[in-house]
């Protein structure tokens, strides 16, 4: 059997997939690169927000048709959006043979393979094109935030050991990745299950001393009850990124109130200090949602004065998307499709100004950069202050070819608004 895995939706799906993949290899099926080579499909849906539910289902209506046309023989839907509309898909795509929810290894390994008593979980099998892996350190969230179904589709909290975790992250390395980034819904709740108390800062310490990790990267590190503690370590290894992908999510008190974020924006301002402070020089990534339902144009303007203030390095907006049975769900989706987008582009149009000014201070710099590809005779990469595929790039000029996955030293001679131009 060759199987070709379609993943949608963000890290924590990679991850999710990449050991699913292990599994099936572990019980003697073939993992192919692509739908051309394969006679099974399964497909790692996403459900977070409409954009993603519909790209899920235009995937799954591309699948079924392969499928009819007798390109793929089997048919597997699994993940979010399948862990919560499972009935709906069935009845909406009778010729999907399985559908299955988040983390169903062995069970669709015994669906592709009936005869099988047992599946036997195998060692992730690394799907990222470039010298780095994901670490998902828990999984689901206990967070009561109103917009958010995630609770829904991935159940409460559960830290994985830390053993489990080191031992995964040395793996990893031994696999070739020189990059580890710790991923979860929630980073900063990571051991209140198990020790009754946060202890992301120990497992921080304990992947950069043992794990044999070059850069080890936070993402997803939630706002209220942010342990400080991390910050230490942080700043004591050398090895751990300085930086920190913290969604704040909005800058207003009350759409803040309404979220569910349980902080306001004196707390947010007081935590960005502590983390400049105990960190200096730290980059700082966040998120933020537009058109919440209660959201009004003085709340985008106290936004956009907050970051003309705070000056974050790295910036992501999101449209609110209305979830079914979600807090908010009963507040509506007011807010026109047309005035979320004015407001994304006036906060994006503000931040790609402030990006600008940032990376045209690095101009005369020497930085560290990861090289991660060649394209069209120029080699691109990332430094310290970029985590994949949201943050700003670097592109090299070399006059010798570079390796993917080492570490360079470049100058920087240019740069736009969110992109280097360097060379070595």
């Amino acid at each position: 059997m060759n199987i070709h895995i379609v993943t949608l939706g963000c890290s924590k799906n990679t991850v999710d997939s990449e050991t699913l993949a292990g599994t099936l290899v572990a019980n003697n099926m073939a993992i192919v690169d692509t739908i051309e080579d394969a006679d099974t499909l399964v497909i790692n849906t996403c459900g977070f927000i409409d954009l993603a539910k519909e790209e899920s289902v235009n995937t799954i209506i591309e699948a079924t048709e392969r499928k009819k046309q007798g390109d793929i023989k089997k048919l597997v839907v699994a993940g979010c959006l399948s862990e919560r509309y499972a009935d709906d898909l069935r009845s909406e795509f009778p010729e999907v043979d399985h559908f299955f929810g988040t983390e169903a290894f062995e069970s669709i390994v015994k669906a592709l393979s009936p005869d099988l008593k047992y599946a036997l979980l195998g060692e992730r099998i690394v799907q990222t094109p470039a010298p780095y892996a994901y670490v998902k350190i828990s999984e689901g969230c206990d967070r009561p935030c109103s917009f958010c179904a995630i609770p829904i589709m991935r159940g409460k909290h559960r830290s994985v050991p830390a053993d489990k975790i080191v031992a995964q992250a040395a793996s990893l390395v031994n696999q070739g990745a020189r990059e580890l980034i710790l991923i979860a819904q929630d980073l900063t709740y990571y051991g209140l299950d198990i020790n009754g108390k946060r202890t992301l800062a120990d497992l921080l310490k304990r992947l950069a001393d043992e794990s044999g990790a070059d850069w080890i990267r936070c993402m997803y590190a939630f706002p209220s009850g942010f342990p400080v503690d991390i910050l230490d370590a942080i700043a004591s290894r050398p090895n751990i990124c300085k930086y920190l992908d913290i969604p704040l999510q909005h800058a207003s008190d009350p759409v803040l109130t309404s979220m569910r974020r349980g902080i306001t924006r004196e707390k947010t301002e007081q935590l960005l200090d502590t983390i400049r402070e105990r960190v200096p020089g730290i980059t700082i990534r966040s998120t933020f949602i537009l058109g919440y339902p209660n959201e009004k144009e003085q709340d985008v303007d106290i936004l956009a004065e907050f970051l003309e203030k705070q000056r974050l390095d790295r910036v992501g907006v999101f449209a609110y998307s209305q979830e079914d049975d979600t807090y908010a769900h009963i507040l509506g989706d007011p807010v026109p499709q047309s005035v979320k987008e004015e407001r994304i582009a006036r906060i994006m149009d503000l931040q790609r100004e402030i990006s600008g000014q940032k990376n045209a201070e690095k101009i005369g710099t020497v930085q560290r950069v990861l090289v991660e590809e060649n394209v069209n005779g120029e080699w691109l990469g990332r430094t310290e202050a970029d985590a994949p595929e949201v943050d700003n790039e670097v592109y090299i000029r070399s006059e010798k070819p570079l390796l993917i996955g080492d570490f360079v030293d470049v100058e920087i001679e240019d740069a736009d608004d969110f992109t280097l131009f360097a060379s070595i």
